[in-house]
């Protein structure tokens, strides 16, 4: 399975769950760690532990590895690294602390727009 299906597929799991300001940006030209950074933020630290476990769950589930899973004892941020995708979901007081999509140099969408993988 290619990164940007498992972009896809992680976009989804975190809508359904009711991620918030949900945006996934592509790095593959970026950076050789990973192709794709999705970024969502959840509403408490129930809510992002949540989202990074069924995040983990449906990568498995579609036969995908997890390498690794950070952050998920405190859940202010939770990283889940699947190789061609990377995931951080935070509390929205840490998202705008570290503010990643400006680190990556990605302009933020429109509300409409968030859920697609940009280029």
């Amino acid at each position: 399975m290619n990164s940007k299906i498992l972009a896809g597929i992680t976009l989804e799991v975190l809508d359904d769950l009711k991620g918030q300001s949900i945006c996934c940006i592509d790095v593959k030209t970026l950076t050789s760690i990973t192709d794709y950074m999705v970024i969502a933020t959840g509403r408490s630290n129930t809510h992002v532990k949540a989202l990074a476990d069924n995040v983990v769950k449906k990568v498995k589930e579609v036969e995908q590895e997890v390498v690794g899973m950070e952050g998920r004892m405190q859940s202010e941020w939770v990283l889940v690294d699947c190789g061609g995708v990377v995931i951080h979901i935070m509390l929205a007081p840490v998202r705008a602390l570290y503010n990643l999509e400006e680190l990556w140099n990605f302009e933020v969408p429109k509300e409409s727009e968030l859920k697609k993988c940009k280029s």
